[in-house]
């Protein structure tokens, strides 16, 4: 009888020891093997599950404004990834507009009527990202890129009728210069042809004849170009060749369209606002950029 009853507990702990490992394997985080850890006490998985509310949290930020309401689109994730949403008025609940697995970029607004929007996604998080135009009236959203390139998001007109963007449809590695009427997917053609990876749209001049482009090569080493918006020639307006290599951060047209506004490190271990009015870029010695170009681009901009 004693055999019996000793066999009895030996079985029921053979069956039942997998279960009470496996309870006490999920109490604690096991790091896995790639990970080696020395003099650090086991971590409960109940204090994982306390602290999540504070590690896991999203955050909101503002994509484009309308043109001629009092609304602005954010992104913010609500699931998995962010989308586009609608807010109408202040501390108002939001709109999602876009229900995509994959992260969608932002959202700009047509930027005189307002009533569509274009945003950027790539597919199954290949980074080819293509443009979408998503119509407020009905809903509908067009794919207005060639769906297989890489592509960015472009920059609107100062009419709002056109956009330019970049693309590698071209050769699979350079980024050509395309323009579009997003309203009309038929009139997307090739603007100019350049050579690398490294081009960008910056703004468009407010005749919109020029837009102002930029080659960046390397974090020390970018130029400044001029791209007529209907022929595509293309016009270097920096030094290029030198023993001296020049950054540049970025760049806007002046007001009046006679200058540019850039940031650019030539001639100084710093970042020195200069405007272009023909006779070459003007310094500003020994002021903080940063500073300097806020102040300067409310003057311009919002202070006329």
């Amino acid at each position: 009888m004693r055999f019996l009853s000793l066999l009895f507990a030996t079985l029921l702990v053979v069956f039942l020891l997998p279960s009470f490992m496996v309870a006490a394997q999920t109490s604690v985080i096991t790091p896995n093997e790639n990970l080696v850890l020395e003099g650090i006490p086991p971590i409960p998985a109940t204090l994982a599950e306390t602290v999540n509310r504070y590690t896991n949290f999203r955050s909101a930020s503002l994509s484009s404004w309308h043109p001629v309401r009092r609304e602005m689109l954010i992104s913010t994730r609500f699931a998995d990834t962010p989308q586009v949403h609608l807010l109408k008025f202040p501390l108002g609940s939001r709109q999602q507009m876009t229900f995509f697995p994959e992260r969608v970029g932002g959202g700009s607004f047509q930027p005189t009527q307002g009533d569509y929007f274009i945003f950027s996604k790539d597919i199954g998080g290949n980074e080819f990202n293509q443009n979408y135009r998503y119509d407020l009236a009905t809903g509908d959203i067009t794919l207005l890129t060639d769906g297989k390139s890489k592509n960015s998001r472009g920059i609107w007109s100062n009419d709002g009728d056109r956009m330019i963007y970049t693309s590698t449809r071209r050769t699979g590695k350079d980024n050509d210069f395309y323009i579009i009427d997003p309203k009309n997917t038929q009139s997307d053609r090739l603007l100019a042809q350049v050579e690398g990876g490294g081009w960008m749209p910056l703004d468009w001049s407010p005749d919109d004849r020029q837009m102002l482009a930029m080659e960046y090569v390397s974090v020390n080493e970018s130029y400044l170009w001029l791209v007529d918006t209907n022929s595509g020639e293309k016009k270097l307006i920096t030094p290029k060749g030198g023993t001296e290599k020049v950054s540049y951060g970025g760049g806007l047209f002046s007001r009046d369209g006679k200058g540019l506004y850039v940031i650019t490190d030539r001639d100084s271990d710093w970042y020195l606002m200069a405007k272009d009015e023909g006779h070459g870029f003007s310094k500003k010695q020994n002021i903080d950029f940063q500073f300097y170009a806020t102040v300067m681009f409310v003057k311009e901009y919002l202070l006329k």
